[in-house]
């Protein structure tokens, strides 16, 4: 298997720690996550060859279709583990088949509903109005902030809907666990829900003076020589600590992603000189020949993509394959005051392809009277070609580079798909509507028969020719008719 140069770059600077990585393919859409003690040790063991021959086809077909691998580190294998989690759910990679739901971890909930709530341990979060706080890495930790809350707040642990006397008759948990027993009446419903508030804003991790007094009752029980009650507290403080820590960061990794992209903005505009290229339209040709030409924009907003600002385009005015015309004409028309598509104007414009596709852009602009700095990201070196200045790179690997990059290619992916697209549709529509002798009854058998005319292309002429009503002549001039039209079909494009 040959590894891409972007990839071996990748793996040249891989640091040795805990963190996930995350796997693209040429799209940039994510693919794979996982979590690794070792990011250096476990990323490069993918890359193997010796391991990739013995490994199985799912692996294989998965290092295959990387394209770009990004690394998000953790301070632990726990936080790290979390990490993949959220990040699985939240993207859904092809690849992955765990982590779909939350059974591994452990949540604490409690339904705030009743008029004493009460909370407790569970590992699977339900669509059913209770109130869900977690995942946690360790049930240890999980348990220990229900022991605190309880105590703390006074908060019950008896199972009853609406507790009573009854359920008191065996219960010792005011005596022993400092509860505030709404059994018995010794609390009413308003001054117990105001513990629960409490409480539920401490595991929401917005009471964090509370950290401070186990600390400073730690600390008291030392100087007392109470070291029993000291070695408690310092244990329960440092469950607590991690659990409320792992939640802040957890929750964050969705916003490291946002606050990544919008750095690497950052980053891009002070190389380019532009000031904050806030938004960024991106463009790319797709065409064989000149037949098909069609065009796809992007959008990208502080460096997140704005699929509601996308665009297609046939091209109109140019007919022989010259992709600077065409990004000129698609240019033109995408930043036309009256185009659906000028619902804003972008702080930069990439083009993908080098001076003379930047060149085109930038004399459509001019026509309609627009300042707009325009880019150019070649694919042989991945150099930028901007305004005056000589073709450069910029750091592999860097964030800047990735926002031109994943704009690039989102807009390739956008164009070529609108290209099949159109391509197929045209295929299937009149390749046999142009043999003579193929009416619609005939096409329709032909249909029927064999699938479609990618099929019908393999066949041989005798079975072609089996089928009722065609027989040998038009046999032939079916598989003639395809075979040409099949050159067209199978070819790339670009």
């Amino acid at each position: 298997m040959i590894i891409s140069s972007n990839i071996r770059e990748r793996l040249q600077t891989l640091p040795d720690c805990p963190g996930c990585y995350i796997m693209r393919d040429r799209r940039g859409d994510i693919i794979y996550v996982g979590k690794a003690i070792s990011l250096r040790k476990r990323v490069r063991s993918y890359f193997h060859r010796a391991a990739l021959r013995r490994t199985d086809p799912k692996l294989r077909g998965l290092v295959r279709s990387v394209a770009d691998i990004e690394i998000i580190t953790a301070r632990n294998e726990a936080e790290a583990l979390l990490t993949e989690g959220r990040l699985i759910k939240e993207y859904k990679p092809r690849y992955n088949v765990s982590f779909r739901d939350d059974k591994r971890f452990p949540l604490i909930r409690a339904d705030f509903r009743r008029k004493f709530p009460r909370f407790e341990l569970c590992r699977i979060r339900r669509n059913d109005g209770f109130d869900y706080f977690g995942p946690y890495v360790s049930s240890a930790g999980a348990r220990a902030a229900i022991d605190f809350i309880e105590k703390r707040f006074g908060l019950r642990k008896c199972k009853s809907d609406i507790p009573g006397p009854e359920d008191h008759k065996h219960c010792m948990a005011d005596i022993i666990r400092r509860c505030s027993a709404p059994c018995l009446g010794q609390v009413d419903g308003p001054t117990y829900m105001h513990g629960a508030e409490e409480a539920r804003a401490f595991l929401r991790g917005e009471r964090p003076g509370l950290m401070k007094d186990i600390e400073n009752e730690m600390k008291a029980a030392s100087e007392k020589l109470d070291f029993e009650r000291a070695a408690a507290l310092r244990d329960t403080y440092l469950r607590l600590k991690e659990i409320t820590s792992q939640k802040a960061r957890v929750l964050g990794v969705p916003e490291m992603a946002r606050a990544s992209a919008a750095q690497g903005t950052r980053d891009l505009g002070n190389i380019l000189g532009i000031g904050y290229p806030r938004v960024i339209f991106a463009f790319d040709i797709s065409n064989i020949s000149g037949t098909f030409a069609v065009a796809g924009m992007v959008c990208s907003v502080d460096g997140m993509p704005q699929r509601n600002r996308y665009r297609r385009f046939r091209i109109r005015t140019v007919v022989a394959p010259d992709d600077p015309a065409m990004i000129g004409e698609v240019a033109k028309r995408a930043m036309s005051p009256d185009s659906s598509s000028r619902t804003i104007v972008p702080d930069l414009l990439l083009v993908d392809g080098g001076i003379t596709q930047v060149r085109a852009a930038e004399a459509a602009l001019k026509s309609l009277g627009l300042q707009v700095a325009v880019a150019g990201l070649a694919k042989k070196f991945e150099e930028i070609y901007f305004r005056d200045l000589r073709p450069f790179r910029i750091e592999p690997g860097s964030s800047a580079l990735k926002v031109l990059q994943r704009l690039r290619d989102e807009a390739h992916r956008f164009a070529l798909d609108y290209h099949r697209r159109l391509r197929g549709k045209s295929i299937g529509q009149s390749v046999l509507d142009d043999i003579p002798g193929i009416g619609p009854r005939k096409k329709e058998i032909l249909l029927r028969r064999f699938g479609s005319v990618r099929r019908l292309r393999r066949e041989s002429l005798e079975s072609i020719a089996s089928v009722p009503g065609i027989g040998h002549s038009l046999a032939r001039l079916v598989l003639e008719k395809t075979a040409s039209d099949g050159s067209l079909a199978d070819a790339g494009a670009g």
